[in-house]
């Protein structure tokens, strides 16, 4: 409300009726006949400000002797009607009263004012400030968690492997400044997975380009938006290629791109082979040999391609392709490492290779699970993640989802670095998975401070992977108290 206007001033002042004026009239005239016409009292405007109110009691006792000094003998007001009189009185205590509420409600005026505190939260969690509601705070799950991230793991999770493939770029390359950016992007179809896992090896140095998916007509959206966002230029490294296109595949962009001819999936995995061998300038340290048809255990051999530059070649379960066999002929020296049990690739395949070259080894598991336990433990010299003890990044995707693997591959070779993980359950975690993670556990004595952590990727939504069982590869990987004093 104004202070500048009273409570009652749109409501006309009360005046006294034309009778009562006339006869006050005469009366005045038949006292003081001699006297000056006696001025008419002004009516007040519903609009016009009131006399001013003295805002203190000083002030009111000024008004109150101005009003008991004696009037001029030779000039008589007229008595101003008591209803006027009680109309004033009362828009003289109104202007008081809301004078008094401000400043006692506002704390003062001018620069020392203070805010007015915040308004108390409602049981539901919402606020009411000048009439109206709304939320204070988000609920955790509205922010993603425990889904999104525990203190020990962090979902990626995408409805499909071309999303999962276009956080895992940006979570490696936040591309925020050009220092962030890749050099180059790799982009492969989501129709082939062979080569889109045969392509994580361009993830690793000096390349360093990270895997996008795509359909063969367009990008899907997710991809197109990273595309733009990480924003590849090309460089030394890449050949000045800024987009590697696997297969038949149409990329938007205006930069340099080198395509890898479609062809059956063993002769890609070869063509990618030879692409990273004349971008390092030098042949691999090694080969990976993985089944053609069984993706589940050919899935952890992404990971390790993206993390050590060691080409992915796939085989037949029975006949090793002609087109793995030219890259293994042409440096018969490099040792070859298969993936999976016999049941996946034979042991006649074995002998195929050991012909090629004397230097082959096997390893893996007998089903999908315990095929990437065995292969995050393994090492042999310089080949191999050897994660056997604590203070290491994991990733943990389905089994079922080839593509997966390939979308999560920059991970693993960035940030913690770690091996892929499988687990063939939405909603329960394989207990090869879960006696690993209890002997990889990491653990302390005295200083959690000076500890060695543990950090899962988890890939995909929760209908690949649920927050129940995401809460128990967290609580696997918590750092824990193994004895000692504080």
């Amino acid at each position: 409300m104004s202070r500048e206007r009273p409570i009652n001033a749109d409501e006309p002042t009360a005046e006294p009726s034309e009778p009562s004026k006339r006869d006050a009239a005469a009366r005045e005239a038949a006292k003081a006949p001699a006297e000056k016409p006696a001025e008419t009292p002004a009516k007040a405007p519903a609009e016009t400000k009131p006399e001013p109110a003295p805002a203190t009691s000083d002030g009111e006792e000024k008004a109150e002797s101005k009003a008991a000094e004696p009037k001029p003998p030779n000039r008589h007001r007229r008595p101003i009607p008591a209803a006027l009189k009680a109309v004033a009185v009362l828009v003289l205590l109104a202007i008081v009263f809301i004078v008094v509420a401000v400043i006692g409600g506002s704390g003062g005026s001018g620069d020392g004012e203070q805010p007015a505190p915040a308004p108390a939260p409602t049981a539901s969690g919402e606020t009411k400030e000048n009439g109206g509601s709304g939320t204070s705070t988000q609920t955790p799950t509205e922010l993603g968690y425990p889904a999104f991230a525990t203190d020990n793991t962090t979902r990626i999770g995408g409805s499909d492997p071309a999303a999962n493939a276009a956080a895992s770029a940006l979570a490696v390359f936040p591309s925020t400044t050009t220092s962030q950016r890749p050099a180059a992007v790799a982009v492969a179809a989501e129709e082939d997975w062979q080569a889109a896992l045969a392509a994580a090896v361009l993830m690793s140095p000096p390349v360093r380009a990270p895997l996008l998916l795509s359909t063969p007509s367009e990008l899907p959206d997710a991809s197109a938006e990273a595309l733009s966002a990480l924003d590849p230029s090309g460089g030394a490294d890449t050949g000045g290629s800024a987009v590697f296109a696997i297969g038949d595949l149409t990329v938007p962009g205006g930069g340099k791109q080198t395509k890898v001819a479609a062809g059956d999936p063993a002769t890609m995995a070869a063509s990618i082979a030879a692409l990273r061998e004349r971008l390092a300038g030098s042949p691999p340290d090694h080969y990976l040999v993985a089944p053609l048809a069984a993706p589940a255990f050919a899935m952890p051999a992404a990971a390790w391609a993206a993390r050590s530059g060691d080409p992915l070649l796939f085989s037949e379960a029975e006949k090793l392709p002609k087109a793995s066999a030219a890259i293994l002929r042409k440096h018969p020296k490099v040792p070859v490492y298969v993936l999976g049990p016999a049941s996946a690739i034979s042991s006649a395949v074995v002998n195929e290779i050991a012909k090629i070259g004397e230097d082959v080894h096997r390893v893996g598991g007998d089903d999908p699970v315990a095929n990437a336990v065995a292969f995050a433990r393994f090492h042999d010299g310089s080949f191999g993640w050897d994660v056997n003890d604590p203070g290491h990044g994991f990733v943990l995707a389905r089994d079922e989802s080839p593509l997966a693997a390939a979308a999560a591959a920059p991970l693993s070779a960035a940030g913690t670095w770690g091996p892929l993980l499988l687990t063939d359950s939405a909603s329960t975690l394989p207990g090869p998975v879960r006696e690993y993670l209890l002997d990889v556990k990491p653990g302390y004595t005295t200083d959690p401070t000076r500890a060695f952590y543990n950090h899962v990727w988890v890939i995909g939504d929760q209908e690949a992977i649920d927050v129940n069982q995401q809460a128990e590869v967290n609580e696997l990987s918590e750092l824990a108290r193994i004895g000692g004093e504080e």
